[in-house]
């Protein structure tokens, strides 16, 4: 459960990692309803959001763009199909389960956001996309 394992255990400090490696300091779990984001070393980026009490996390870049997921929208409406919550990247709206990591339809966007998704949708090869890994 990752709430657990970035919480950890107040009655013993060692329990998240059980002295195997470094903790991670200065991580705070998203509100619900809400989508943070974090970078560690190596290029490694998160993007973690509370949805109805549990915790979700993926890639924390988009895999057909590489912008920062954590920046889009959180989807839970019901038309996205069974695979949900989803996130929307903010670039190029593909959204992406936060269960599977999955891709699936684009977030129709209007005005000036959707014409910027409309260029970075046709910058990308042939609008393939990827599945973001989940964890």
């Amino acid at each position: 459960n990752l709430k657990k394992a970035l919480q950890g255990d107040p009655k013993n400090p060692r329990s998240l990692n059980q002295g195997r490696g470094q903790e991670i300091t200065g991580v705070t779990l998203p509100a619900e309803g809400m989508i943070k984001g974090w970078e560690f070393g190596n290029d490694l980026k998160m993007a973690c959001a509370q949805v109805d009490g549990k915790f979700y996390a993926v890639e924390g870049a988009c895999p057909r763009c590489a912008f920062d997921l954590w920046k889009g929208d959180l989807v839970t409406d019901e038309a996205f199909g069974p695979d949900l919550p989803r996130v929307a990247c903010p670039t190029c709206a593909t959204t992406f389960s936060l269960k599977t990591g999955m891709h699936g339809p684009p977030l129709k966007r209007t005005g000036l956001t959707g014409f910027v998704t409309g260029l970075a949708k046709s910058a990308t090869v042939n609008e393939a996309s990827k599945d973001a890994k989940a964890f």
